[in-house]
């Protein structure tokens, strides 16, 4: 019967892993919030009913948004792994593994974008409108400003979903607690380490989760004045 790795042992290696994924989550999140949201705004913008209404524009990027949503992770993680190598000049390890997880969440962070600048009331728009207010203007006060809780969540969903696609990417060297779960847990039938690593994740994604919503209800204006 195969031993058990030690406790101690375990510890220090999920705190590595810990470690690797925060890193890699982060990143990523940070990366595909700054690229997302201006393809989200845009994808609002030039939607029928939009500030700047424009049909073929607006169908193309919504193609290419979808066609990147659709796309299976595994799949884009080998796609690009040539270019991960030209970019960043490796192609596995946490960093590497930035490249896929960050290409992958754009398209996402932009429909969850427009999904919530749709939601903001005609009425709000219209106003800004009338006083003659700049697309940037009213983009940045009224279509951003207005949805900043709704948005806040919207990433906090993206950083979660980023959470387990690094757990896949672990599983083609890309480092992290996915990578310690399978190479030392499952293959290596480690059920300490295995779950551990189980557990560890939940407790991740549960602080995650809990951090976004307190930023969330922070900055909602309507939660403040109800107070």
């Amino acid at each position: 019967m195969r031993r058990a790795t030690p406790w101690s042992t375990v510890f220090d290696l999920l705190v590595s892993a810990t470690g690797e994924t925060l890193y890699m989550v982060g990143v990523s999140t940070l990366v595909a919030t700054v690229l997302g949201i201006p393809v989200g705004v845009l994808l609002q913008l030039t939607a029928p009913g939009g500030l700047r209404p424009r049909p073929w524009p607006h169908k193309l990027l919504g193609f290419v948004v979808d066609l990147g949503r659709a796309m299976p992770f595994l799949i884009l993680l080998v796609v690009l792994t040539s270019i991960t190598r030209t970019v960043i000049g490796v192609s596995i390890g946490p960093t590497a593994a930035i490249v896929p997880l960050s290409v992958g969440a754009v398209p996402f962070v932009a429909r969850l974008v427009q999904n919530v600048l749709s939601e903001v009331h005609v009425a709000a728009v219209e106003a800004a409108v009338t006083t003659g207010a700049s697309t940037l203007r009213i983009v940045r006060s009224v279509l951003l400003g207005e949805s900043l809780p709704a948005l806040i969540n919207a990433i906090g969903v993206t950083a979660i979903a980023l959470l387990g696609y690094s757990a896949m990417a672990g599983v083609l060297g890309g480092g992290g607690l996915g990578d310690l779960a399978v190479r030392l847990g499952y293959q290596r039938f480690d059920d300490r380490v295995l779950w551990s690593t189980v557990a560890v994740l939940a407790v991740v994604a549960t602080v995650i989760q809990f951090v976004f919503n307190r930023a969330a209800r922070g900055v909602d204006r309507r939660r403040h004045a109800s107070v």
